[in-house]
């Protein structure tokens, strides 16, 4: 092939193209190459749904009986907590994906060709937000399946979704930022279950603060994964809304403001 013949480079194949529109383009072309991935190993979507499931049936059946919230049944009480516990475990899929690749010497090789540095987390955190879709949409199906009534209509019911995901994907910076650091897929799975038990388990996901102690309780009513629920709650049950949405928001884009340059910058100093 003469030099007249050659292809030209991709970035004067397209000379129109800004900074921001090549890192969009990069990020998608990775969060393609995680969603293959996935699809070759579909046993992760099992097990990401495994644990999940365990839980609606033993808060349903086994603790539920026990388990009274004033104003509501059980059952349409817990499903948002299950919700977003779905995700919040789910998003330690992040963190373990990119501490295999750094074991294997891929990002490595991701790191040596011309992208935008933030292309590969942002890839995996976008494909990882894909399977949360997925496993969302099934776990409703499974509530619906063990008595759960949506007390609203279906475009809050969207909304709830829409904020599931972005919960998800502000969890998924973090775990990204821990997957970095430790750089071995065991321990990064290993580091992420404190802090994620501290926050789901210590959280309105379950059961109603009102009857913790007041250190307790002060905790579980200001951190993330409660905001979380509360606005996923007041979208599927009905009642005030606009307050547990915008505070579930706010916590979202905070933490993406903290940890997705923290991950990026660990990321640029990865070997």
């Amino acid at each position: 092939m003469t030099a007249a013949t050659a292809p030209a480079p991709v970035a004067l194949a397209y000379p129109h193209r800004s900074k921001a529109a090549w890192a969009v383009a990069d990020a998608l072309a990775v969060a393609k190459r995680n969603v293959i991935a996935m699809t070759r190993t579909p046993q992760v979507l099992v097990f990401s749904t495994v644990q999940p499931i365990i839980f609606v049936m033993m808060f349903r059946y086994v603790f539920g009986g026990s388990i009274h919230v004033a104003g509501v049944r059980y059952v349409d009480y817990l499903m948002a907590g299950i919700f977003v516990q779905t995700v919040a475990f789910g998003s330690t899929n992040t963190g373990v994906g990119l501490a295999e690749d750094l074991q294997k010497g891929l990002i490595e090789r991701f790191r040596s060709l011309a992208m935008a540095r933030s292309a590969v987390l942002a890839g995996r955190t976008l494909a990882d937000a894909l399977r949360n879709l997925f496993v969302i949409v099934l776990m409703i199906a499974v509530g619906f399946g063990v008595g759960f009534h949506l007390h609203t209509n279906v475009v809050e019911l969207i909304a709830a979704v829409a904020m599931l995901l972005l919960f998800g994907f502000a969890m998924s910076w973090v775990m990204a930022t821990i997957g970095l650091l430790t750089k071995n897929s065991e321990a990064a799975q290993a580091a992420s279950f404190p802090l994620l038990a501290l926050l789901v388990f210590a959280s309105n996901a379950f059961v109603s603060t009102k009857a913790m102690p007041a250190p307790l309780r002060a905790y579980a009513n200001h951190q993330p994964v409660s905001a979380a629920v509360s606005a996923v709650r007041a979208l599927v049950l009905g009642g005030p809304t606009t307050s547990d949405v915008l505070t579930s928001i706010a916590w979202c884009a905070g933490i993406i403001a903290v940890f997705a340059p923290l991950a990026v910058a660990r990321y640029r100093q990865a070997a």
